[in-house]
């Protein structure tokens, strides 16, 4: 059986395809990143890298510290004394 549409639903439809086509087309940046750009992001990530390093080599003994469990002391050792 054929089915007619009516004006308003084919509006509707042709609007969400172009809207679908409109999202999907890629927009071009226009930006140029030249050499130096790249380099001063690898650099960058250099000195965090390496300033995460010098922060830990600074705490390692308060780290170390904190993950491993002291023996518990009893107090039985004071009082024979």
């Amino acid at each position: 059986m054929y089915r007619a549409y009516k004006p308003h639903q084919f509006q509707s439809v042709l609007a969400w395809v172009i809207l679908i086509t409109l999202l999907l087309m890629p927009v071009s940046a226009l930006a140029y990143l030249d050499p130096t750009t790249g380099s001063m992001l690898i650099s960058a990530i250099v000195g965090l890298f390496a300033s995460l390093v010098l922060a830990i080599r600074t705490y390692w003994y308060r780290i170390k510290a904190f993950f491993t469990r002291k023996p518990a002391e009893s107090d039985t050792d004071e009082e024979t004394v």
